[in-house]
């Protein structure tokens, strides 16, 4: 239960700084399971989700070997830059929630760089 407590403290706090920072900017935020990996941007203003990819996809899952890697998280990074681009969307803040900053998320922050977001 406190391990539950903690994460959920820690994504509030990366979330309501990300809030104070934004100035209106849409939010690029990821979710990662042990087997997958999900990538939304959100407009919070208007409570919209502009663009979406993650690893489930049909055309990701005969691409990619698992969603559970860092070529994954990659891949994912840079379908969701361009989903978001062809949206109109080229500057995000990047949410990592609850997540530290290396491994998948990274790598997922760096495809959507490679991509054309930039945050």
């Amino acid at each position: 239960m406190a391990k539950e407590q903690s994460a959920d403290r820690r994504k509030a706090r990366v979330r309501r700084t990300l809030r104070a920072r934004a100035y209106g900017k849409p939010r690029l935020s990821v979710f990662r399971s042990s087997k997958q990996i999900y990538a939304q941007i959100i407009d919070d203003e208007r409570g919209v989700t502009l663009a979406s990819a993650s690893s489930l996809e049909k055309d990701n899952r005969g691409a990619l070997k698992t969603g559970a890697n860092i070529e994954a998280a990659k891949t994912i990074g840079k379908l969701i830059a361009e989903r978001a681009v062809a949206a109109g969307v080229k500057e995000v803040v990047f949410d990592r929630g609850a997540y530290m900053y290396h491994g998948r998320v990274k790598a997922l922050a760096e495809g959507a760089r490679e991509g054309g977001l930039q945050f």
